[in-house]
């Protein structure tokens, strides 16, 4: 019988990321409410979210490979930057971000058929350009700031506001493959060589 793969999350990117590695899976997100984590040091929070939703979907499909991710960003001034609320909140994190370095933490969890889970953490830094206010407005203006931890994606349009990236961009887009592929050879997944 052949080995299933799930991708616990909704996350268009990441979907896209794991396709270009060519690997068959199925997208089912996980249920999760990333406020029931307790854990508050982003680094750690980052890998215990990724965890958290690889078991909750594991759980509905036993005998099944889960990646569980979850990419959490802190600003220079130290500040956690999660989901923005609204178009102020998203505001408010690029100025915070704006001409200074962020820290991206990408957690990633792999549960195997048996139970077995792996997990790690991929960190990279983001350092932005000095954004005027009228590309923030522009940004704000895409919509693409909805869903995304710090306000912005690296991807797409938002690459116009990055001037430097140093770690893995994947991981910056929340699905980090090398962190991955580390992962699935140290749990002997089928999906590449070990």
């Amino acid at each position: 019988m052949k080995e299933r793969l799930i991708l616990a999350s909704a996350s268009s990117q990441r979907k896209i990321l794991l396709e270009g590695l060519g690997f068959q899976f199925q997208v089912v997100p996980s249920d999760i409410a990333e406020q029931s984590c307790g854990e508050t040091h982003p680094r750690r929070r980052a890998q215990v979210l990724a965890e958290m939703k690889a078991q909750d979907v594991a759980g509905k499909h036993p005998g099944t490979w889960v990646i569980g991710c979850d990419t959490l960003v802190v600003a220079e001034d130290g500040t956690l930057l999660e989901k923005p609320e609204d178009e102020h909140h998203a505001r408010h994190m690029l100025e915070l971000q704006s001409g200074r370095v962020s820290v991206v933490h990408s957690g990633l969890a792999l549960i195997a058929p048996d139970s077995r889970q792996c997990s790690d953490v991929s960190s990279s830094s983001v350092s932005f350009k000095e954004l005027t206010s009228r590309e923030m407005d522009w940004w704000i203006g895409t919509g693409q700031w909805r869903d995304r931890s710090g306000g912005f994606q690296i991807d797409g349009r938002g690459q116009l506001m990055i001037a430097k990236v140093e770690g893995d961009w994947t991981g910056v887009v929340g699905l980090p493959l090398f962190l991955l592929g580390e992962l699935m050879r140290r749990a002997r997944a089928p999906f590449i060589a070990v």
